[in-house]
């Protein structure tokens, strides 16, 4: 059982082109974890991946909300195997339930769809997912500036020095941010997925 990613740029027709940016950063160097094949454009400004992790599988999806410019659909299933060397190339049911994913996402309210052999599993899955993005959306920059930095470890104190703030304005900017939430969020979205794909 694997995870792959189908994205496809939003208004496209209106926008530059965003695919090099992405690639390169779902790409990038040190390798993903869990990241069985690159992430490749596929057609127009589509783009797919093969993951083999539920926990870098999450946070492809959080960096895409992010982003707020992609549909997102996400497919669990099984693949052929051996895989080819090129995304491009692969097939299986998770390509096909990938794509019936983000077809099903532009039409979402949060844009990101998940569609696997597990109907009930992948619909847990997609349910947190909204979950989160709807805490996402909401994250103004400051919020954003002290999520990142708690991210990567920081102490409170650290932040506020880093920041110029108090630590009670890093936490308040990190409870108006939901951090904690989208911390939960983060393991409970790449519990279900490694379970599924375990069962």
């Amino acid at each position: 059982m694997v995870f792959v990613l189908t994205v496809d740029q939003r208004g496209s027709r209106s926008t530059s082109d965003l695919v090099p940016e992405l690639l390169n950063s779902l790409n990038r160097r040190p390798r993903r974890s869990g990241l069985l094949r690159k992430f490749e454009r596929t057609a127009g400004d589509e783009v797919q991946g093969v993951l083999s992790e539920g926990r870098t599988t999450i946070d492809v999806i959080v960096e895409l909300l992010r982003a707020d410019s992609w549909y997102i659909g996400l497919g669990i299933g099984e693949v052929a195997e051996p895989l080819p060397r090129s995304t491009r190339a692969g097939s299986g049911a998770a390509f096909v339930l990938a794509r019936e994913a983000v077809n099903r996402a532009k039409s979402s309210p949060h844009h990101v769809n998940v569609v696997g052999t597990d109907s009930r599993r992948a619909e847990q899955v997609e349910t947190v997912l909204w979950l989160m993005a709807s805490v996402l959306r909401r994250r103004s920059e400051r919020g954003w500036a002290v999520a990142d930095l708690l991210a990567e470890g920081l102490t409170r104190r650290e932040i506020g020095v880093k920041l110029g703030i108090s630590q009670s304005a890093v936490t308040q900017r990190a409870q108006a941010a939901g951090f904690a939430e989208e911390q939960r969020g983060r393991v409970l979205a790449a519990d279900l997925l490694d379970a599924g794909a375990a069962a």
